[in-house]
Formats: structure tokens, sequence, C-alpha cells
């Protein structure tokens, strides 16, 4: 069968390697179909592996497929049905495990894709319980961007920072995966979304999706045109995962008891913050880690509900590279996803 695997850093080379066997006991078979790539596999084809690893290295994070063999004693799955794979292999024994918030496994014995083998291969095991079924009415391009893009963003907006309806969120970099999910999300719930993007091109098209008012970070301080947009008074919730270049007006931009959630640092992990402005404006900030297992399923099912994925564009397994290029040079809009 094929594997994409990472030979060294910044190359790929798929290669021909052995069938895995029979899936043992508790674990499934998955068929791949589809890999959405994000920042994490561009972070490991740089090198910038935060934990040893050995090369060659299977790579991709966020992976859809179908069952193709049930091990012993693995309930709830039959052979062809549709499935997306938790990518934390977390030990499922710890008590953040046993309470559902898996994100906070003390025991983690690597991320897929990053530490160890990835998911961009035709077959591979994989334990059933970090296994969710997907809806069979979702495309398999579609279900690829829910069990890390779309889990994520429904993590930060829900379980941490409780958007509701009626408000109004700022997201950063709406052109993103991520903030495209978050941008999407958002207006399914209610809210009125601002977001940010570094492009008139990509205005247009955040437009497009239902964000409400779109800056551009280049041309305009953001801060300023969300101050104006809310008549001074700043919104109820910021979606941040980019980091040093936003968080200042990040902060900024926020109402009286607003609410910070972030999960990325992709422009710098540096960030300050006046502890007056803090403690007086009753901020409240979030750290927002990964996902959990039920918000993957939460994912998928906003996305049978017609949440879909913004697709920036679909390419084959020999283009990976070429979609971590485009990914790299932020020149995307929505997902890029490989299909098998």
């Amino acid at each position: 069968m094929r594997a994409l695997r990472l030979v060294s850093d910044r190359k790929l080379e798929i290669s021909e390697v052995d069938l895995p066997p029979p899936p043992g006991e508790g674990e499934v078979q998955v068929k791949t179909h589809a890999i959405a790539l994000n920042h994490i596999d561009v972070w490991g084809w740089r090198g910038m592996a935060f934990a040893k690893r050995k090369l060659p290295l299977v790579v991709g994070a966020e992976a859809a497929g179908e069952i193709a063999a049930v091990g012993a004693g693995v309930k709830g799955f039959a052979v062809g049905d549709p499935v997306t794979p938790y990518g934390a292999l977390t030990c499922g024994k710890c008590k953040a495990c046993l309470e559902g918030r898996d994100n906070l496994c003390e025991v983690v014995n690597g991320v897929n894709g990053f530490h160890v083998d990835g998911f961009a291969r035709d077959f591979y095991n994989h334990p059933a319980r970090l296994t969710v079924r997907a809806p069979k009415a979702i495309s398999p391009t579609d279900a690829s961007c829910a069990p890390l893009t779309f889990a994520t963003a429904v993590h930060m907006l829900f379980d941490n920072a409780k958007l509701q309806a009626g408000e109004i969120v700022l997201v950063q970099a709406g052109g993103s995966g991520i903030g495209s999910a978050a941008i999407k999300l958002a207006k399914y719930v209610g809210a009125t979304v601002i977001t940010t993007v570094g492009d008139d091109e990509k205005t247009a098209k955040a437009k497009a999706i239902g964000a409400d008012h779109v800056i551009n970070y280049k041309t305009d301080r953001f801060e300023h045109l969300v101050r104006k947009i809310t008549q001074k008074k700043g919104v109820d919730v910021v979606f941040e995962h980019t980091g040093a270049d936003t968080w200042d007006g990040s902060l900024l931009s926020m109402k009286r008891g607003g609410r910070l959630v972030t999960c990325g640092a992709t422009s710098g992990p540096a960030g300050k913050i006046n502890l007056m402005q803090l403690f007086q404006q009753q901020y409240k900030i979030f750290g927002s880690f990964g996902f959990t297992i039920r918000n993957v399923a939460e994912a998928l099912d906003y996305i049978a509900k017609g949440v879909k994925p913004v697709i920036d564009s679909e390419v084959p397994l020999a283009e990976f590279q070429k979609g971590l290029e485009r990914l790299e040079g932020r020149r995307v809009f929505g997902k890029i996803v490989v299909r098998f």
C-alpha cells in the first residue's frame, strides 16, 4: 500500500509499504479517503517537532475514511462505516480521560502525523475508543475537516467562550481553516461576526460565507474599526489563534467582561498584557488546547446540519507538499484537502 512519509526536513516521499496486520483487540482498521492539511503538518514538515520522533514518519494529522476491518471486542463499528480518527494517543485511564477531558490527558503517547505515524496511508489500525463514526451523508472531504479544525473551533467557541445567540464575536484570520470554521459556526448559533483577513479577495470570500463585517488588517487597524462597529462597546468574544501580531489589538477589541479564547501563536508566542486593563475590564482569557472526542462528534453533527467546511482546494496525494507550501504561504481561504 501507499504511505506518504517525511524522510527529512521538507522532504516527503510516497513509499510502498506492507499492509497493516489485522486489527488487534480493541482496534479497527481504517481505509483512508481524505486528509485535511493543518499548520501542525507544516510544523512537522519544517522539522519543528516538540518531542522526539523517528524518521521516516507517515504524515497526516486530520483524516476521514471508512472501517475496513474490526478487531476482537470492538462494538459499535461495522465494515463500511464512515469514520474519523482522534489523532492524539491518549491513555484513556487517567482522571482527565475518564471525565471526558481527553485534551488534558496526563499520559499522551504522541500525536499522529507529528510524533508518531499519521494517517496519510491507504490503511492503518487505530484504537476503536479513539475513532468516531461519521454521518453517512457527509462527504469524506467534509468529514476530514472535523477531527481537528471544526472540533477545535467547537471547543473554543462553545466549551470555553460560551458564545451565545445575539453576541458579537471577532474572529481573527477568517480566511484560515479554523477561522472560516469559526465564522460559520458562530453564524449558525445566531452571533454577529466581525473578522479580519489579509487582502481584498479574502474580504469578499469572508462576506460570502456569512461574516457581517470584514476588516483587512493590512490596510486598517482592526481594533479601531471594531470599536467603531460596536459603537465603542467592544465585542463579547474574541476568537484568537494568530498570536503576537494580533494580541494587543484583540485585547483592545473586547467589551467589559468580554471573553478571549486562544489556541495558537502562528505569528509568535510572546504577548504582553496590562494587568490594570485585565482586572478593571474584568476580561476572561481562556487558553484552549486541542479538543475532546465529544467535540469531534459535535463537529460532525454541525457539518451534517449544513455547517460545511470551506474548501480552498482538493489535491491528490502526490501534491501533498504543494498543499503545505500553499498553506505556509497563507495563500489559502479555508481548508486544503488531500484525496486518496
